[in-house]
């Protein structure tokens, strides 16, 4: 199976969405299709050997929606512009007009003529309605109504009414009432949904601009190394394996390990971290990161679509078309609205006319009926929170696979921490160090570091790295005689002395006096830390204790995650002594332990059969099974490409912050969600009634259709603004305090 995005032409409404979706369903290969009214894009999966992109597009254009594999986001249509332009200049002369012929108002009196109106009138009725006209046709075609539908039918009866008050006067003359002219109503209906699509362009505009950062980070040309000599080519001619330079303040242009050069790298506009990351010798480096201080090179890892930079650009595109949940709820019913508010049109139509036999009563009545019911705020209530949701979430390092994720991650009641690498770094790292004798400390690690040089073992490493922040190293020390004892330690001449690292029950069987210092490594290793001993000429100088600790923010991360009332369960392979001791230092109450890959998705399982919405957090292979059973499944962006592939969501970082981020951001959307819903179902339940007229014989007032077109808009420019919000809300960063 393949995706491709589309980017849609001649979509206005939820009903629009609808018709784009059957339109491709009809055709062979199509897995799954998801249209986003907020985006005008169609994420689509289909199988390529049946469907081609071309024929896709073919099929949307014969329906009316032309149609192009989606690009950068389009920034905005001059034409649209330039009818708004002229239907505002032509509406404002027509409102003067208006006001002229009002009592107590001497505006213009040219302007109150009919005949000027209808000349006013004409060019917006027929220029700058065109596309409302289109839209109405293409619908009729195929055999539908939507919004255009509305809109030419209210505007084209209220223009043709009043060119036949200046035309045949005497006809339209019912029961002695005197016709009025209605050109100023219909011109500003089209002259206010014209204003609203430009508004709602503008909002598509700024959903979209986490998108567009991202875009616009990625590098057109990269300077490469070739036989010696730097040169810049462009970024699609470099391959795997090249050797790339970057100077200092440049970005980053590809995904890459550092071969040569020390420096430290911004990659806040990627993975959200906000602290330069230190970068060296064999540590990887992302394309579109800022590198600050030195001078790197690096080798090549991944160029174009494979890039980290370009799978984000593809994964917020596809989560920005896909449609959450609750949005199928929206589509179902305006999928039926446009045919019932016709025929409530038709009805108030009738009924007054019958009532009172007065044709402009009746005429206002079913025209404000159609302007005002024009679905669009019902079909942008979801879509445009979500929207602006996912590219909130890309600056934050959220990636959200799907809309549905992104609505889900709301709703669960219990968040489940994998320990190692997700809780803890997944790598040792010296926590305690004692020495003692005559050889000074420094010296002691020097040699000690030396010799673990020579091994690739993990808490090698690790004391190779204490060595090296306490400034021990000592790289002239020469080792020679070098031997590793797998389970037990390693041994070696180091500047002709003889050197021992490893267990104490090992160094004894050399002959190395121990003494009572296992009496205090006893306390670390009940507290689950691995002790390894150090000694120089068979005498035993010292001794550190090494652990996979806490990432810093992790306990906080727990702390907050209970303070969002959620259960946080810590599931872990690893054996109950040394998880009860993590989790006693993250703060987590209840511990799952000694589990391996496929009973970690039983105990998901378990949790749910007990009613629990659960959340998954994970790194690793043997996570996968887990983050796929789990209602939410949340990768971190340091863990394994498996672990990410079976997620729903990714935090960029690896910092479990971005859980606390992701749930809250997933909270205030679907807050928003609802509030947009409420709005528009509350506005046409309240509106509809006032617009038929129920206000008529109690007051005398009734609902111009002009003010019913402004209410339309403004209906979905409220929708929109709500939605915008999300892009400034305070989203947890440091610590979470209930009711911030």
């Amino acid at each position: 199976m393949a995706q491709v995005n589309l980017q849609i032409q001649g979509m206005h409404c939820a009903s629009c969405g609808q018709r784009v979706e059957a339109a491709l369903e009809r055709l062979p290969g199509i897995q799954s299709c998801s249209v986003s009214l907020a985006t005008h894009e169609a994420s689509v999966v289909y199988d390529p050997a049946q469907l081609t992109v071309g024929e896709m597009s073919q099929a949307l254009g014969q329906a009316g929606y032309p149609a192009e594999p989606a690009g950068r986001p389009t920034q905005g249509n001059p034409l649209l512009s330039l009818r708004l332009g002229l239907s505002l200049l032509g509406s404002a002369l027509l409102m003067v007009g208006h006001l002229h012929s009002a009592p107590g108002h001497g505006l213009f009196p040219m302007l109150a003529n009919p005949w000027v109106q209808g000349a006013l009138a004409t060019p917006i009725q027929v220029w700058g309605g065109w596309p409302f006209y289109q839209g109405a046709w293409r619908a009729l075609r195929q055999g539908y109504t939507d919004m255009n539908t509305l809109i030419v039918l209210g505007t084209t009866t209220a223009y043709a009414y009043s060119l036949g008050v200046i035309l045949i006067p005497e006809a339209l003359h019912i029961q002695g009432v005197h016709p009025e002219v209605y050109f100023e109503a219909a011109a500003m209906i089209i002259t206010l949904t014209l204003l609203g699509r430009g508004l709602e362009q503008r909002a598509r505009g700024e959903t979209s601009a986490a998108l567009r950062a991202l875009m616009r980070l990625e590098a057109q040309t990269v300077r490469v190394l070739d036989a010696g000599q730097e040169q810049v080519v462009p970024l699609d001619t470099v391959q795997v394996g090249d050797v790339a330079v970057i100077r200092p303040g440049e970005r980053i242009p590809v995904d890459g390990t550092v071969i040569a050069g020390t420096s430290t790298v911004d990659e806040a506009l990627v993975t959200g971290e906000s602290q330069p990351v230190l970068k060296q010798v064999g540590d990887g480096v992302v394309g579109a990161t800022l590198n600050q201080l030195g001078h790197l090179q690096i080798r090549v890892s991944r160029v174009r679509e494979a890039t980290f930079l370009a799978q984000m650009i593809a994964w917020v595109q596809r989560a920005q078309a896909s449609k959450a949940p609750i949005q199928h709820l929206a589509d179902r019913i305006t999928g039926r609205f446009v045919p019932a508010v016709l025929g409530l049109a038709l009805v108030t139509f009738g009924l007054w006319l019958g009532l009172t036999g007065n044709l402009s009563l009746a005429l206002v009545t079913a025209v404000s009926v159609l302007i005002l019911a024009c679905p669009c705020a019902l079909g942008l209530a979801t879509p445009a929170a979500i929207t602006v949701a996912m590219g909130r979430g890309a600056t934050l390092g959220l990636l959200f696979k799907t809309a549905a994720s992104l609505e889900e991650a709301g709703r669960i009641h219990t968040v489940v921490l994998d320990k190692t690498g997700t809780l803890t770094w997944g790598r040792p790292a010296v926590t305690q160090f004692v020495s003692q004798g005559d050889l000074p400390t420094r010296q002691l690690l020097a040699w000690v570091a030396a010799l673990e040089r020579h091994s690739e073992h993990p808490l090698a490493q690790a004391i190779v790295a204490f060595a090296t922040d306490q400034g021990a190293v000592d790289p002239e020390l020469e080792v020679t005689d070098f031997v590793a004892e797998p389970g037990r330690g390693v041994r070696g001449q180091v500047a002709g002395r003889p050197v021992w690292v490893g267990t104490a029950d090992w160094l004894q069987t050399l002959g190395c006096e121990v003494g009572t210092w296992p009496t205090q490594a006893e306390a670390w290793e009940a507290a689950g830390q691995t002790v390894v001993y150090l000694a120089v000429s068979d005498a035993v100088l010292g001794f550190m204790a090494l652990a996979d600790g806490l990432k810093p923010t992790s306990a906080q991360a727990v702390h907050d995650l209970a303070s969002l009332g959620l259960e946080v369960v810590m599931l872990t392979g690893d054996n109950p002594q040394v998880a009860a001791v993590i989790a006693q230092q993250a703060g987590i109450a209840r511990v799952i332990a000694g589990v391996r890959p496929d009973q970690k998705a039983a105990a998901i399982a378990q949790l749910q059969a007990a009613g629990r919405r659960v959340a998954m957090v994970g790194d690793g292979l043997n996570d996968a099974p887990a983050l796929a059973q789990a209602d939410v499944g949340i990768a971190l962006g340091t863990g394994t490409d498996l672990a990410i592939a079976t997620s729903d969501v990714t935090l960029i970082s690896g910092d479990l912050m971005g859980v606390v981020q992701a749930i809250h951001l997933s909270r205030l959307t679907r807050r928003a969600i609802r509030q947009n819903l409420a709005f528009a179902f509350g506005y046409n339940l309240v509106g509809l009634p006032v617009a038929a007229g129920v206000l008529y014989p109690f007051t005398g007032w009734l609902l111009n259709p002009a003010l019913a077109g402004a209410a339309m808009a403004l209906s979905s420019l409220s929708v929109v603004a709500n939605a915008l919000r999300l892009r400034h809300a305070k989203i947890v960063t440091k610590g979470y305090t209930r009711g911030r």
